[in-house]
């Protein structure tokens, strides 16, 4: 038998827009929408709400504008309103062509918030279907609250489809407003829909309240579901939506009936632009595109990797466009350590890579972060030998006095001679480095250039946590980054930049 086609359809730029202080630009909703529509391939976006304001409306219809030049005008929806017509003004304005029109799925909404009976609810409907109908729009129908209907007024929610069933719709969407319902109710309350409207299109719409959102889509799945509402990163209001990264590889690897177009090598991509543009980070172990997820950490899986993959899973990261890492920590085996090694191009006899290991799990126990960027440090600390340690800040004096300039004394060692040197600066950093600066241009010798200087601290810490300061650097050569620790802010951009001062020696 093959396989069911289901479509996706991403509601990132609607549903997920509503998650607490995220609003896209109109250049930052277009970028989206083309690269959700041509590279991830979903089937349908909804970008926008009626109505909401001039700004949407702009978002909108340069969106349309491309869609209609590109064949996609038919995927683009938007979100309106029973308002007798007024979203369908908006929408004719907009350029688009399908509205979602959000309907009460449920009595206790009809009755406490509307306060009006189902036969003048669904009249209202009725009249809105025709305008849009008139205007050469396609209606969807969202059943707002439907799952609580489903619980609590299901002769009402099938007194609704009856209705429905007799008007010009396209799709009946379901969705979970309050992410209230169980695995086995989405598939009972799906399923009993489905047997009674085998012909009728029904998308679901799960939120993540509760953290059963891939869950529930699943079940809704396998009761008949046609479709699947999802958003980037599982943005959306509250806890979010069903996210589409983990819910589209459940699909892929346990579902061999359903079938989706989703481009699995492009998740990863969109995920981080859209990280970028919300401003809301992706956390490190979120299910496919986490920074860690790929990440082995213990030894002994490592060691396992190396004798026939035996920590592999279907779930590789090279169906999403990423690798697989091995951390440097206290969990370190030796295993971990030559796999990092076999990336750089370095190899060490067993004793050796036995004195490296053991370093690394002592930084470990110290919450040092250990990255492979910083394994030839290490190395030359341990050994002595890998690299010479040509640059060594031996002290330093840092002033800060309120009304007058930061300064730095720098002691420093270059090459087995020592210098010290003093500078003035806007902060103890730039005080630091227009000293090492100035010592610099004596000896004629020239420094990279910071182009960047990102500091944090572990979530959830205090005022004594460690702090990690990553500086980029760039020179006629390359760009390249150097990190450093400590639990003082300047003194871990000082050995950021003592590491800096080596690999241009070196």
């Amino acid at each position: 038998m093959s396989a069911r086609k289901i479509e996706i359809m991403d509601t990132t730029l609607r549903d997920g827009e509503q998650t607490s202080s995220v609003s896209f630009s109109a250049s930052e909703k277009l970028t989206i929408a083309k690269l959700l529509l041509e590279e991830l391939r979903v089937d349908r976006i909804e970008i926008a709400s009626a109505r909401v304001s001039e700004g949407e409306l702009q978002a909108v219809k340069d969106v349309t504008e491309w869609a209609a030049e590109n064949d996609y005008l038919n995927t683009v929806e938007v979100l309106t309103f029973v308002d007798d017509g007024v979203s369908i003004d908006w929408m004719i304005e907009a350029g688009a062509k399908v509205q979602n029109l959000l309907t009460k799925g449920s009595l206790n909404h009809l009755t406490h918030q509307l306060k009006k009976t189902s036969n003048q609810h669904f009249k209202e409907i009725k009249k809105v279907i025709s305008i849009a109908r008139k205007n050469d729009i396609e209606t969807n129908i969202y059943l707002e609250d439907w799952s609580n209907g489903m619980r609590n007024s299901k002769d009402y929610v099938f007194e609704f489809l009856e209705f429905l069933s007799t008007q010009n719709v396209r799709r009946i969407m379901l969705p979970d407003t309050l992410g209230v319902l169980t695995p086995r109710e989405s598939y009972e309350f799906v399923s009993e829909i489905k047997v009674k409207y085998p012909n009728l299109h029904f998308d679901f719409h799960a939120h993540n309240d509760y953290d059963l959102g891939v869950s529930n889509a699943m079940e809704a799945l396998k009761a008949g579901a046609d479709g699947l509402h999802l958003t980037v990163n599982g943005m959306g209001e509250r806890a979010g939506n069903a996210p589409m990264a983990s819910t589209i590889a459940v699909i892929n690897d346990f579902m061999p009936d359903i079938e989706v177009g989703v481009n699995e090598k492009v998740l990863y991509t969109v995920s981080k632009l859209v990280e970028n543009f919300s401003g809301i980070m992706i956390p490190a172990n979120k299910p496919v595109i986490g920074a860690n997820v790929f990440t082995q950490t213990a030894g002994i899986h490592a060691d396992g990797d190396n004798k026939k993959n035996l920590y592999f899973s279907d779930l590789l990261p090279e169906r999403f466009g990423r690798t697989r890492q091995y951390a440097l920590g206290k969990s370190s085996g030796k295993a971990n350590i030559q796999k990092n090694l076999q990336e750089l191009g370095l190899q060490l006899n067993d004793e050796d890579l036995k004195k490296v290991t053991q370093r690394i799990i002592k930084l470990g126990d110290k919450k040092q972060v250990v990255t492979k960027e910083d394994l030839p440090y290490i190395i030359s600390d341990v050994l002595d030998r890998t690299y010479e340690e040509k640059v060594k800040v031996n002290s330093y004096v840092l002033t800060h006095s309120k009304g007058l300039k930061p300064s730095t004394t720098v002691s420093i060692t270059i090459n087995n001679e020592t210098f010290e040197e003093n500078a003035q600066g806007d902060g103890q950093f730039d005080a630091f480095m227009n000293a090492i600066r100035n010592l610099f241009k004596k000896k004629k010798m020239v420094l990279a250039d910071l182009i960047d200087y990102a500091v944090r601290i572990p979530p959830g810490s205090h005022s004594d946590a460690l702090c990690e300061t990553i500086i980029t650097w760039k020179n006629s050569e390359k760009e390249f980054k150097t990190r450093g620790l400590d639990s003082d802010q300047t003194v871990s951009a000082i050995k950021a930049t003592e590491k800096m001062l080596n690999i241009i020696i070196n």
